[in-house]
């Protein structure tokens, strides 16, 4: 009670001071005290500040660490070889090409998309023509790779959905299209690292695709599905 009783006689002691001071010392101790006081907020500003940009500094090297090497541009080509007739015709060795974008979501798991044909000639004619036929399209899916050990080499997994569709060709002229419908992909392979993120991926890639042709004002089921002996080169940045 007596402290109380005592710093509230300090307190007015100190203002009765204060206020007979002369006008000038009064405005001077009132600047003095602003001064202070903004010295003391810009000071834990600039405290806060240096450690926002130092933590933002870290995130954003964490961040781009992270980030390299996520995409991957992938061409590649082969040999085909149709598991059945398509429709009432015999397919030949067919052969094709397709370049993917791929994205690392997780170490070893990477979503891609892109685009690809193949062709593949008739052994028999097909309904009543000797035709060839042509499939067109756009592939998408998942891929998981893993390295063996500390080795340049690894395996793929993937599996995926296709949006395409068959062109039957005689020469240069196109006879029927299927229009573009829904498939699906599975394959596997080895990745061979050749430095500087670049990569080898031999592997086998097996499709389906059931679509239906008009020929002629006749309705045609078609169900292509072939296995493809695959080599890829992919980049990574």
């Amino acid at each position: 009670m007596r402290d109380g009783v005592a710093s509230n006689g300090l307190a007015r002691s100190c203002e009765a001071v204060f206020c007979r001071m002369p006008a000038y010392l009064r405005e001077i101790t009132t600047m003095k005290n602003f001064i202070f006081r903004r010295y003391k907020a810009m000071r834990r500003f600039s405290v806060n500040m240096m450690w926002a940009l130092t933590l933002g500094g870290i995130l954003l090297a964490s961040h781009t660490a992270h980030a390299q090497d996520r995409f991957s541009i992938e061409i590649d080509g082969g040999v085909s070889f149709a598991t059945q007739d398509l429709g009432d015709a015999g397919l030949g060795t067919g052969m094709g090409f397709e370049a993917t974008l791929a994205y690392r979501i997780m170490p070893h798991l990477a979503g891609y998309a892109g685009w690809g044909w193949n062709h593949f000639p008739t052994d028999e004619p097909f309904a009543g023509a000797g035709l060839d036929v042509e499939e067109t399209g756009y592939v998408f899916g998942l891929r998981f790779a893993h390295p063996f050990g500390t080795a340049p080499l690894g395996y793929y997994v993937q599996a995926g959905g296709l949006y395409n569709h068959l062109e039957f060709e005689d020469g240069d002229e196109i006879v029927a299209d299927t229009g573009h419908g829904l498939g699906w992909e599975a394959g596997a392979g080895v990745m061979l690292s050749l430095g500087n993120d670049w990569r080898l991926l031999p592997g086998l890639l097996y499709r389906s695709l059931s679509r239906d042709v008009d020929m002629d004002g006749v309705n045609i089921d078609t169900e292509l599905t072939y296995v493809s002996v695959r080599m890829g080169i992919s980049k990574s940045f």
